[in-house]
């Protein structure tokens, strides 16, 4: 029997599949791009459930979504912890160090994320409108996602982080970017993102370039090559710097309609 390729992630489905049971797209409806290529990311419908290793995920909500994980034995997650909104009274939590001390606190960014482990059930939100973004990640897969995105993610995916120095992410000029960095090896994984307000995908050819405003930027692949790129405009005497973010393909850009600047630095 022929099996359905999810438009999104590129899971197999059964036929007759109403969303896909490996990220949640609804199966039923096509592809929303724009003439420039832009991409919409499918919204979930409410109470839409998705699997991940021994785990179920069940989305609630639409405006701003919830994502309920019903953790099997063996599986577990991690999460900046002020993204957690209920848990189980017996699902256990654990913290994992990330690395980069003061510098990163300092920067806004948490040094320690918490880990939550099955079985149990725990749910995550973020307090802003806008959608959830469910990348399934393959083996031998990196995804780079900017600061404060990510809601959560399997186990099996490693967690890194890197900085761009140069790249502005405050309005008027910062002192860089950081990115969280996910990485997975010999399985695969999950992960899930809040983009505020609506989320969109471009894929970039090889060489091809896009400048995107850097509160706009949500996820690259890590074949993107991402640099600061500061214009500067004149008006009359007056010279006004605009820093953007220059993505040169091949792969995947994600971007969020809601610019989000986080004073770091």
């Amino acid at each position: 029997m022929e099996r359905i390729q999810c438009r999104w992630c590129r899971g197999q489905n059964p036929p007759g599949t109403i969303s896909c049971l490996t990220c949640g797209a609804p199966q039923n409806e096509a592809d929303r791009v724009s003439d420039s290529g832009w991409r919409e990311a499918p919204r979930l419908r409410d109470m839409t459930e998705f699997r991940f290793g021994n785990s179920t995920c069940q989305v609630e909500g639409e405006l701003v979504p919830v994502a309920e994980v019903a953790l099997g034995q063996g599986d577990a997650v991690y999460f900046e912890h002020h993204v957690m909104l209920w848990k189980d009274e017996h699902t256990p939590l654990s913290a994992y160090n990330t690395g980069g001390g003061l510098k990163r606190s300092l920067a806004g960014m948490p040094h320690i994320v918490t880990v939550a482990t099955g079985p149990g059930r725990v749910a995550f939100s973020r307090d802003s409108p806008g959608e959830l973004v469910v990348l399934p990640l393959h083996p031998q897969m990196e995804l780079d996602v900017r600061e404060h995105a990510f809601l959560v993610a399997s186990g099996t995916i490693g967690y890194s982080f890197v900085r761009i120095k140069g790249l502005a992410n405050i309005l008027h000029g910062g002192n860089g970017m950081y990115m969280d960095r996910f990485v997975t090896q010999g399985y695969p994984g999950l992960l899930m993102l809040h983009g505020y307000g609506n989320v969109f995908e471009r894929m970039l050819r090889p060489g091809e370039k896009i400048l995107v405003e850097p509160g706009g930027f949500l996820y690259k692949d890590s074949t993107v090559q991402m640099q600061a790129v500061q214009m500067n405009l004149k008006t009359g005497l007056l010279r006004r710097g605009m820093y953007l973010a220059e993505m040169t393909g091949p792969g995947r850009v994600g971007i969020q309609s809601m610019y989000v600047h986080h004073h770091s630095g």
